[in-house]
C-alpha cells in the first residue's frame, strides 16, 4: 500500500505530547489543514477573544496547532494577515441578507441596510472594526467604512440608479462614510475596541489617484473609475463644518423642544 500524501502544515511524524505542551502547541490529533480563509477567520477570533495587540504570528500558529512558520505559506507576513482580516470583514456583508447590491424599495431603504450590514460587522467584531478605518484602503481616496472598491461601486452605482448626479453620489459617499465611521467607532470603543491612535484615518498620500491604485483593477469597476477625481478631492474641511452645522441645528430643535415643554 503506498503511504499517505503529506500535508506540509500537518506534522504526520510522531511526536511527543509532552513536547508539543511545552512549546504551547496543541497536539497533533487536533490539527487540520490549512487554508488562508482558515488562517484569516482563527485571526479574527483571537483578535474577539485577545485583543489586536495581543495577535502575533507565533500566537496565531498555537491556535492554529502549527508552528508560525507554516502560516506564511498563506499570508506573507503579519501586515498582509490584517488586511486580509479587513478584506474578511467587509466582505462578510456579502452573506447578510438584508444588505442589498442595488435598491429595490427606494435609496433610503438601501443606505439604511448598507449601515446595518455595517453595523453588525462592527458589533460582531468589535476589536477588529478599527482596522477597517486603519488598514491602507485600495486606493487612498477610499473612506472607511466602506474600503473596497466593490461596495464602493455598489454604493455609487445604487445612488446613480435613483437619479443621484454624479457629483451628489460623491457628496453622498463621503457625508455617509464620516458620520457612519465616526459613530460605529465610538460604538465599539465601548465594547472594548482600542480604537486609537487611527492615524490612517483621514490622511492624504498626495499621490496621483491613478498612480497609487493599480489602475487596471480600478477600472474593472466603472462608475469607481470614471469618478475617480471627484473621490480623491480633500473636502474634510468643508464636510466638518457642515456636520458641525447640522449638529449644532438639531440642538437648536432640542432646545426649543425642551423649553416649551
Amino acid at each position: 500500500m503506498p503511504p499517505p500524501e503529506s500535508n506540509p502544515d500537518v506534522h504526520t511524524a510522531p511526536r511527543d505530547a509532552d513536547a508539543d505542551k511545552v512549546a504551547g502547541l496543541r497536539p497533533p490529533s487536533a490539527r487540520q489543514p490549512l487554508s488562508r480563509d482558515r488562517v484569516i477567520q482563527t485571526a479574527i477570533a483571537f483578535i474577539d477573544e485577545h485583543g489586536l495587540p495581543g495577535l502575533t504570528m507565533r500566537r496565531l500558529g498555537n491556535e492554529l496547532g502549527v508552528e508560525a512558520m507554516a502560516l506564511y505559506r498563506y499570508v506573507p507576513g503579519k501586515e498582509e494577515l490584517l488586511d486580509g482580516v479587513v478584506e474578511a470583514l467587509i466582505e462578510s456583508m456579502r452573506q447578510d441578507e438584508d444588505v442589498l447590491d442595488t435598491p429595490s424599495d427606494g435609496w433610503q431603504d438601501f443606505l439604511i441596510r448598507l449601515a446595518h450590514g455595517v453595523r453588525r460587522v462592527a458589533l460582531q467584531h468589535p476589536k477588529a472594526f478599527p482596522l477597517v478605518a486603519s488598514r491602507p484602503p485600495e486606493a487612498p481616496w477610499l473612506r472607511p467604512p466602506l474600503r473596497s472598491l466593490a461596495w464602493v461601486e455598489v454604493f455609487l452605482s445604487g445612488l446613480l440608479a435613483e437619479g443621484f448626479t454624479e457629483d451628489a453620489a460623491v457628496a453622498a459617499y463621503r457625508a455617509y462614510t464620516s458620520v457612519l465611521l465616526g459613530h460605529l467607532l465610538l460604538e465599539v470603543s465601548n465594547h472594548g475596541a482600542d480604537v486609537g491612535p487611527l492615524d490612517a484615518l483621514g490622511e492624504d498620500s498626495g499621490d496621483d489617484p491613478e498612480e497609487a491604485a493599480d489602475a487596471s483593477t480600478v477600472r474593472d469597476y466603472p462608475v469607481v473609475h470614471r469618478l475617480r477625481a471627484q473621490l480623491s478631492q480633500d473636502h474634510a474641511a468643508t464636510e466638518f463644518e457642515e456636520s458641525l452645522e447640522e449638529l449644532l441645528g438639531r440642538m437648536t430643535l432640542l432646545r426649543n423642544e425642551h423649553s416649551q415643554s
